[in-house]
Order: C-alpha cells, then sequence, then structure tokens
C-alpha cells in the first residue's frame, strides 16, 4: 500500500513564470496563515467537524460489514435514493473500485449498484420500466429527511414495493440512512420498521462519503470499505503535520488560495488521466463549491467568494478543451490526476509496416500511449505558462482513494479558513429548497409562493 504524491512542482514560478505560477517566497509567507488554519480546523474536530473522525468509528464500520454480510445474495440491485452528498461519493467511489462493467455481470453475492441521483421522471420511470422493485433493496438516504427528491423517490419506491410485495413483506426491501433521534425519516424508520444507519452530528452531506452514507451501498456492492478507511486514516496522519511543505493538505489549500487570490485563476480544473478516477473529480466540484462559494464572510460582508470547479478527462478532453486550456484564457489552474500502475496492460498489435503514422505504434501497449498522452498535456499545458499540480496515485485500490477523499476534504476545510467564509454551511442551496417547497404548496411557506409569484416576470419573452 503506497501513499499518494502530491507534486506541484509545475505550479511554480520558476516553472511556469512569475506572472502565472507561485513563487517559493509567497508559498512561504501562507506558512503562517497555513498552521493557524490547521489549528483552527483540527480543534473543531471532536465538536462539529466529526467528519474528520469518520476513518476511525470502527464499531460503526462493522455494523455496515455485518448488514452488508446478512443481505449478500438476498437482491439483484442496490439502489441508492439520494442527491447530491449523499450520492455522488458513491457513485464516484463505484466507478473507481468495481469494475467499471460491473452492472453487466454483477450477480451472486454482489449486485448492481444504482443511484438515482435525480429526480428527472423520465429517469425514475424509466427505471420503473425496466426493472421489478421485488428485486431491488432501495437505501433512502437524507439527514434531514426533508430533503423534497428523495422524499419523493421514497414514496414513489415504497409504493411500488407494497402493490408488488404487499405491506409486509416490503420492509426488508428498504433501508434508510438519516438523523439519528430526529426528523421525518426516523419518525418513517419507527413507523414501519426498516433497518436503519446513522449519519452523525458533524458531518455534512458533502463529508459524508465515508459515513454510512457512502458505506452502506458500497459494502453491499462488494467495495472494500475497509480498505478505504485505512488510506483516509493514514492521509489523516500525515495531514496533521504542521510544517506547510510536509502537510499535503495545507499545501493544496494554499495554492488554490494563491492561484486565486494572487494569480488571478479563479477556476479550478480536476483533470483526471484514469477513467476510474473520473467520477471523483464530480465529487470534489460539490466539496469546493459547496464549501468556497460564498456572498458572505465569516463577518458578514458581501464577498462573493469562490473558485468554480471543472471537470476534465484525459485523453477524451485533449480532444475537447485542450485548445481553451493553452491558448484561452490566463483563469484556471489544474490538478491532474495520474496512475502509476494500471490493472491491465494491453497491446497494440503491428500492422501496415508501410505506413509509418500507423506502425510506430505496433508493439506498444496503450498503457505507454495513455502515460505519453498525459505527460504530453503536462508538456503543453507548462509551456502555455499554465500551472498544475499532479496527484499521483500508486494504483486506483481502497486504499489510495480513501487517501484522496481525506486530502481533498482537509483541505477544502483549510480553504474555508483562507477565504475567510463558513466552509460547513450552504445558504445558496437552502434558498432553492425554500423555494420550491413554497411552489410545491408545502403547509408554511405560503408566504414565501406569494413573494414568488409577485417578483414573476408580467410578460414572458420567448421565440
Amino acid at each position: 500500500m503506497g501513499n499518494i504524491v502530491l507534486d506541484y512542482t509545475h505550479a511554480m514560478a520558476d516553472v511556469v513564470g512569475s506572472t502565472h505560477g507561485i513563487t517559493a517566497a509567497e508559498l512561504d509567507g501562507l506558512a503562517g496563515a497555513s498552521k493557524s488554519a490547521l489549528a483552527a480546523v483540527q480543534a473543531r474536530r471532536t465538536k462539529d467537524l466529526r467528519w474528520l473522525d469518520l476513518p476511525y468509528q470502527s464499531a460503526v464500520h462493522e455494523q455496515v460489514l455485518d448488514y452488508a454480510d446478512r443481505m449478500a445474495g438476498r437482491f439483484e440491485n442496490v439502489v441508492v435514493c439520494g442527491i447530491g452528498g449523499s450520492a455522488l461519493g458513491t457513485i464516484a467511489l463505484q466507478q473507481a473500485l468495481n469494475s467499471p462493467y460491473h452492472n453487466l455481470g454483477a450477480s451472486g453475492r454482489y449486485p448492481r449498484l444504482f443511484v438515482l441521483d435525480n429526480i428527472d421522471p423520465d429517469l425514475i420511470g424509466e427505471f420503473l420500466d425496466q426493472v421489478d422493485p421485488a428485486h431491488c433493496l432501495f437505501n433512502v438516504i437524507s439527514k434531514s429527511g426533508t430533503t423534497a427528491e428523495t422524499t419523493s423517490q421514497f414514496l414513489i419506491f415504497q409504493r411500488a414495493l407494497i402493490e408488488r410485495l404487499g405491506r409486509d413483506a416490503h420492509v426488508p426491501h428498504l433501508c434508510v440512512t438519516t438523523d439519528e433521534s430526529k426528523g421525518v425519516m426516523r419518525d418513517i424508520v419507527r413507523r414501519e420498521g426498516y433497518e436503519s444507519f446513522v449519519v452523525p452530528e458533524g458531518v455534512g452531506g458533502r463529508f459524508s462519503v465515508l459515513s454510512p452514507v457512502g458505506l452502506v451501498p458500497l459494502a453491499l456492492a462488494g467495495i472494500d470499505i475497509k480498505g478505504v478507511l485505512k488510506g483516509a486514516a493514514d492521509m489523516d496522519e500525515r495531514c496533521k503535520a504542521e510544517d506547510l511543505r510536509a502537510n499535503p493538505a495545507q499545501l493544496y489549500a494554499a495554492l488554490q488560495w494563491l492561484m486565486q487570490s494572487k494569480k488571478h485563476k479563479p477556476m479550478s480544473v480536476t483533470f483526471s488521466y484514469s477513467q476510474r478516477l473520473a467520477l471523483l473529480a464530480d465529487w470534489y466540484a460539490q466539496l469546493l463549491a459547496e464549501s468556497i462559494g460564498k456572498r458572505k464572510d465569516r463577518r458578514g460582508r458581501d464577498v462573493f467568494a469562490g473558485p468554480t470547479p471543472i471537470r476534465a478527462l484525459g485523453v477524451t478532453d485533449q480532444h475537447s478543451q485542450m485548445q481553451l486550456y493553452t491558448e484561452g484564457p490566463h483563469d484556471k489552474w489544474f490538478t491532474l490526476l495520474s496512475v502509476d500502475k494500471s490493472d491491465h496492460a494491453v497491446t497494440i498489435p503491428a500492422a501496415y509496416a508501410d505506413l509509418e503514422a500507423v506502425s510506430y505504434l505496433g508493439e506498444r501497449t496503450l498503457n505507454e500511449l495513455f502515460a505519453a498522452e498525459r505527460d504530453g498535456a503536462r508538456v503543453a499545458l507548462t509551456a502555455a505558462q499554465r500551472p498544475s499540480v499532479t496527484v499521483h496515485f500508486p494504483k486506483v485500490d481502497p486504499h489510495s482513494v480513501g487517501q484522496y477523499l481525506q486530502l481533498m476534504e482537509i483541505a477544502v476545510a483549510l480553504c474555508g479558513e483562507h477565504y475567510d467564509v463558513d466552509a460547513f454551511d450552504q445558504p445558496g442551496v437552502e434558498a432553492g429548497k425554500i423555494a420550491a417547497y413554497a411552489l410545491m404548496g408545502r403547509t408554511g411557506f405560503e408566504a414565501k409562493k406569494a413573494e414568488i409569484e409577485s417578483a414573476a416576470p408580467k410578460q414572458q419573452l420567448r421565440v
């Protein structure tokens, strides 16, 4: 089990120039603030930032594994009903740690895994058209129990199960992950007798992948959750170092802050050179956007803070976005996800010896070509003075992925200190939820509905 490595060589001024790269003096000048940020975050570890300790909750881990063992072989499909932080981590780890074709070949002990992270009626309707709920275990995830999207999915699938199986027989087909003692979902668990798991206090949705929110469906689908948690714990120890240059989370947070505040790069691109790691960029996009994208700082002043996360996949997006990245505005910095050792080696056959544009590939491997494309992208970015860092994964395995999750969660928490915003609330998301409640006629939101209707444009402009 090796450690992931953060290589920031190509983010520095001596490689990409001082206009776009970070100077050693600028980085060292943030050492004191970074140390203070680390102390502030760690001081909340046992209070309201309990997500930091999720890798060490062994009793919870055993509860999850016991449930997965009891459910093994009983269902063809595990279906997650959740959205945002209740879904993105599970989706990312399923792609990273199971076969990309898992759902084609899943059988026996480990079922297919579907994460229905939207309420588009065509998504849900097609699922009901194609999949028999009698062969499904539905994991409903909502800490508050008031998330309209998840509640609506629950009601739809509960009704489908009851109609198909009957009131009593449907119960084992549902498990709920929610608050320990309060909220409407906890009330429903008590009323119906569903198996349940707890979203702990001090664990917001986007920081919850290493809680039962992510662990339950991942364990059911055969992911080695203990390996993921061991990786997270190992990274957690590395990220306690006070020295900026010895602590990868401090370093990454400092680079993010300096890239935006000093180098005028408000866009942060995660460029995954691994198909398996591609959806970690989606997970990170929520983590960064919801945590740092804030109108007000902690003193209540309007600051409109936050970098914009962008996701790209190598080599696919070398043929769709690289033109912009190398010759467009100097408003982006890049994090490349790179894998040192693939699980497979695929040889390119030799053919057409008289056609040099084809023959040079013969008897080389896709591994070599993929690495050359990745390194070529970094060369092109550097030549264009586009700063980048590379996160090297020894291989894509539970230990390395767990390290990445913990690294980025801590780094984003530290970013909150640098940006002076509350990294753990989400008022912009709540505003949209409240508007939806009002428009759907929820009791208690009548005044908001009237406000929305009175503010609507008097004339619709359409062509």
